[in-house]
């Protein structure tokens, strides 16, 4: 059995809210045996740079099958390994969706195959996306479906929706959910407020997404489904939010990582890479969501990982796709709100590890004696200019290229084994 010792490294523990210098010990695919102060024998020095639980990231679009020149599973997750993240939860929205467990199977052996981190797939929740007729979450559970979600593809039919929830809670699914009013989000490429008016943006105000919210924490509340808000990016949202989870309901909340470190001005110049679903809010939106994410109101920050080609992007703003690239950004954008002093390092691997594991019943995300070598080490204070040509993702819509960052992964874990870097794997 071979093992890996750790030495020296400032040891970042999301479940303990702590972060100390130690050692940690990797063996059997496990963490064997962990410490503060010195190391029980020679290993790899880590120079005192941070070693935390390798990131899991709920909502990462791999466009396989369908759309392989976007993303492939070896792309994300090479992009993936690079960022710290050692699981990838994957969305259904792919042509043809993942709403069948033979498409199920073919995802999870082309994942198995190429990525060299752990890849969890979602299944959708209705046929096709469509919201028309649920899918057989029974089978698509067998299959190894960790989740069920139509993405952006919002269920209008209520009806629909409340006898896939029903059905969901009779089997212990987790559903997970976007939180728009389609009819008011329709056409949407900004915020509502005088900037998108100025712009001559078409706009949607943020009440379409209190709206989705209220309607589908009304349908928690009928059903008793267990639920993931996977995008809260409005302040507005927040009240029915607390108050839903003060009565009890099993619901969490998400956000994506360009939500927490960007805003609304930042589409000024007409950057198609700043388009994102849903638009980007105003910056008392932004303080806000990183507020509740700080009092573990918002438990779960994710990457929403949407490559689009350059052709879906050299367009007219409102007529562009939606989404951004971000399994590589993820960490260090993250690390602009430690900078910033808005969270501390566990609170922040608390939302982007821990939280998301226990929500999908992983051990994953702990530094904990048995609990499994899914690690990154990282320099949190490194600075560097990102390249978005340099990015291992096949598509490379970044809204942070040619910006300033600090925080470089300098090596993955993933049951023990090093995938990144590639070289020393």
């Amino acid at each position: 059995m071979t093992e890996t010792l750790l030495t020296n490294a400032r040891l970042i523990d999301p479940e303990a809210g702590t972060e100390s210098l130690g050692w940690l010990r990797i063996a059997g695919g496990r963490i064997a045996g962990i410490g503060a102060g010195d190391a029980p024998g020679e290993g790899l020095d880590c120079n005192g740079q941070c070693l935390a639980p390798g990131i899991v990231d709920i909502g990462v679009k791999v466009s396989e099958p369908g759309e392989r020149h976007k993303e492939s599973f070896a792309s994300a997750g090479r992009a993936a390994a690079a960022g710290g993240v050692t699981t990838m939860v994957t969305r259904p929205d792919t042509d043809p969706a993942i709403d069948s467990p033979e498409i199920l199977e073919f995802v999870e052996r082309r994942a198995s195959a190429d990525a060299p981190v752990n890849v969890l797939p979602m299944a959708a929740l209705t046929k096709g996306r469509a919201g028309r007729e649920m899918t057989e979450i029974g089978f698509l559970l067998d299959a190894g479906a960790v989740a069920f979600t139509d993405c952006d593809a919002v269920v209008t039919d209520t009806k629909v929706l409340g006898r896939a929830l029903t059905y969901a809670r009779s089997l212990g699914a987790l559903v997970v959910t976007h939180i728009q009013e389609p009819g008011l989000s329709a056409g949407a490429a900004a915020t509502s407020g005088k900037f998108a008016s100025l712009r001559g943006l078409p706009a949607v105000s943020p009440m379409a997404e209190r709206m989705g919210l209220d309607r589908d924490l009304s349908l928690v509340e009928m059903t008793g489904v267990r639920l993931h808000v996977d995008q809260v990016t409005s302040a507005r949202a927040l009240p029915p939010l607390r108050r839903a989870k003060a009565n009890g309901l099993d619901v969490t909340a998400g956000i994506g990582i360009h939500h927490l470190t960007l805003n609304e001005l930042d589409i000024a110049d007409y950057r198609t890479f700043f388009k994102l679903k849903p638009p980007l809010r105003s910056e008392e939106d932004r303080l806000a969501m990183v507020a509740a994410v700080a009092d573990g109101l918002i438990d779960i920050i994710g990457s929403f990982h949407t490559p689009q080609d350059e052709e879906s992007k050299r367009l007219p703003f409102e007529e562009a796709a939606s989404g951004a690239v971000a399994l590589e950004t993820l960490l260090p954008a993250a690390l602009r709100l430690v900078h910033a002093g808005a969270l501390d390092l566990p609170k922040l691997f608390a939302a982007l590890a821990l939280n998301p594991a226990r929500r999908l019943g992983l051990e994953a995300g702990r530094l904990a004696e048995g609990a499994p070598a899914d690690l990154v080490l990282f320099d949190p204070d490194a600075p560097f200019v990102l390249d978005r040509f340099a990015l291992r993702s096949k598509s490379k819509n970044t809204p942070f290229d040619g910006a300033r960052m600090q925080g470089k992964v300098l090596g993955t874990w993933v049951g023990g084994a090093r995938v990144f870097p590639e070289a020393e794997a």
